[in-house]
């Protein structure tokens, strides 16, 4: 599996899969805009063997990172990738200055927010017909980003001085 940032040559790929996802999915200039206009934005592609199964866009402002959108192929749903992909922009959030992540995700969608859940992330209030398509209310979800293991840790110790 291949995580790159993604790139123009992407952006017909983004919006089949948006159309395949979402019942108001984004068009092209809203990623156009995003790649080209938005100093915040960070959008990554999970690639296999040259084939785009999914993709993850972000906001990152100061110590905190906003999920703008995640989605997964519908053929490559099911099999862990939204994990695999909602894993590595954590760790990327991480490692570019995030300490915390948040997300809003439809009522409705148990799926995602179990997910979400098992990611460590957790319910903090509720944005009232949120969705422009239905007027559907958005759970908003934070996690706290930690490193992804004891190195990290023992890194960050030892600069303090003590044995790494």
């Amino acid at each position: 599996m291949i995580y790159r940032l993604m790139n123009f040559d992407d952006i017909d790929t983004i919006v089949e899969i948006e159309r395949e996802v979402f019942t108001a999915p984004w068009s092209a200039d809203a990623f156009r805009n995003e790649l080209t206009q938005n100093l915040f934005a960070k959008y990554m592609i999970m690639e296999l063997e040259g084939t785009i199964l999914g993709y993850g866009g972000m906001w990152l402002i100061i110590d905190e990172a906003h999920i703008t959108n995640i989605a997964i192929r519908e053929r490559y749903q099911g099999t862990g990738n939204g994990k695999k992909l909602l894993s590595e922009m954590m760790k990327t959030a991480y490692f570019l200055g995030a300490r915390r992540m948040t997300l809003e995700v439809r009522v409705s969608n148990e799926i995602a927010q179990s997910l979400y859940r098992k990611m460590g992330f957790y319910p903090s209030g509720v944005r009232p017909a949120y969705y422009s398509d239905n007027l559907e209310d958005a759970l908003i979800m934070w996690a706290d980003l930690v490193p992804e293991d004891n190195e990290d840790l023992e890194v960050a110790g030892a600069a303090e001085g003590e044995e790494a």
